[in-house]
């Protein structure tokens, strides 16, 4: 009985409207923009703004799909439940696995990357140490309340979005007062410079994309939250309204300034353009700041994981009949999935130890794989949202307030766009690999429910 109760508990909508606007841009704000962006700019030149720009655009329509598709039931668990219903429960148990064990992965990489930045201040300390310590950590945060991790979530957030306002802040400062570089004087005239706006001409432009696309990995997290949100039609809605805005102002802004300080090609691919800037505006301490903001951006991807893994988990379990389902679909007293948070740790901390056995190359393998995936998870929620528009023309319904703007065109653009960005994977061996590894993926994962399911059905007739 008490159990039962237990089970039947709803998850607490403890989530502030400050939480879930930092949980959205801060979701796309990680290490790929503070160490990553030297990379991508040597990769398009100065068009890499663009790519930005259009990459947002699409993640914004994106999100509107996927806010529609909340806000037309607020008491499904997320949005692997709208894909269930309209797509097929075949394809939400694709979906739904393929996200969880997509953000595990997340968590491993995080984790062991955090082991790497902890060792630029301590370099004795073994490696897997103090991973280990920030997820049992933050494992403790998310088990106190969703709260909890909402708050610990604002403040990493904070963290980012105060590193990259400091750039914009300072090479703006620089531009305007043309100040003398190692690489010549800091203008705007640096983005025609060098070979003009499209310096790498159209391959450069066309393989960016992959790269920016996965940058932006986690925005739809925000699609977790909507049970957990009080008051989720305001919240939510504002803070994907306020997405393509951020977004301007935190990627293109930061890569503006930085290809205005320095042309493009004076950018080291391999080190952070961020510890370039403050550098030459003698801050000593550059790289230590710099890998302090990682090192919680990590944490911060960290901390994304385990609720992402935890809801999902509970959320995939949530009607199961075998005793894993009912442990993982129960909530504490809380109102936190603590069971699915806790196996999810364990797993990922499991995996953390893996990566440290196997050499580095399987663990990049299968991190590829991983965020490949979301490819084809993004392609499925604006498919759910397609078969949701034609559900409402059948029932003769109008749109609701917040929904996609342009549909379905631009369900279509969408989709459209995700195809063309796993064309562009075709044209290079290490995206080509990931792109077949996550096929064989969801291939294997949709025969293996199918057979299950036929397995299920053969016993019950026989004990009919």
């Amino acid at each position: 009985m008490a159990e039962n109760q237990e089970t039947t508990q709803q998850l607490s909508r403890a989530l502030k409207s400050r939480h879930v606007q930092l949980i959205a841009i801060g979701g796309t704000i990680g290490t790929g923009l503070f160490l990553g962006a030297g990379e991508s700019i040597h990769l398009a030149g100065p068009a890499i703004l663009l790519v930005y720009t259009l990459t947002g655009l699409m993640c914004f329509f994106l999100m509107r799909a996927l806010g529609e598709l909340l806000m037309s039931d607020l008491s499904q668990h997320s949005f692997i439940d709208f894909i269930d219903r309209y797509i097929g429960e075949r394809m939400g148990f694709v979906v739904g696995w393929t996200y969880w064990v997509s953000w595990i992965t997340i968590a491993m990489a995080e984790i062991t990357a955090a082991g790497l930045y902890f060792k630029f201040w301590f370099p004795s300390v073994p490696q897997w140490v103090p991973g280990f310590v920030i997820l049992i950590v933050l494992l403790g945060l998310n088990l106190i309340t969703v709260e909890a991790f909402g708050e610990t979530e604002f403040w990493f957030a904070i963290i980012k979005i105060a590193a990259i306002v400091a750039l914009i802040g300072i090479g703006l400062v620089m531009v305007f007062l043309s100040v003398k570089t190692p690489a010549g004087h800091a203008s705007f005239a640096n983005l025609v410079r060098n070979g003009g706006f499209f310096a790498k001409g159209a391959k450069g432009f066309m393989l960016s994309f992959q790269m920016v696309v996965f940058a932006f990995v986690g925005i739809e997290m925000v699609g977790l939250t909507a049970s957990e949100t009080a008051n989720p039609r305001e919240v939510i809605p504002k803070a994907i309204n306020d997405i393509p805005m951020r977004i301007i102002i935190f990627y293109v802004g930061a890569l503006l300034v930085i290809m205005s300080i320095y042309p493009w090609s004076a950018v080291s691919p391999d080190s952070s353009p961020f510890v370039q800037v403050f550098q030459n505006v003698g801050i000593k301490a550059a790289a230590g700041i710099i890998n302090f903001v990682v090192l919680t951006a990590a944490a911060s991807a960290c901390n994304s994981s385990l609720f992402t893994t935890g809801r999902m988990l509970y959320s995939l379990t949530f009607d199961g009949t075998s005793r894993f389902s009912k442990r993982m679909s129960r909530l504490s007293k809380h109102q936190v999935p603590a069971n699915a948070l806790r196996f999810s740790t364990l797993v990922i901390a499991a995996a953390v130890v893996l990566n440290l056995l196997f050499p580095a190359g399987v663990f990049t393998l299968i991190s590829s794989i991983a965020t490949t995936c979301f490819l084809f998870i993004w392609s499925m929620i604006m498919v759910a949202h397609l078969r949701y528009r034609k559900e409402l023309k059948q029932r003769q319904q109008s749109v609701a307030a917040f929904h996609l703007i342009g549909a379905p065109f631009t369900d279509y653009l969408v989709i459209g766009f995700l195809v063309f960005v796993a064309i562009v994977m075709l044209f290079k061996f290490e995206t080509l690999v990931a792109l077949v590894g996550a096929g064989m993926w969801l291939i294997a994962l949709y025969i293996f429910h199918r057979l299950s399911r036929k397995s299920t059905t053969v016993i019950s007739s026989k004990n009919e």
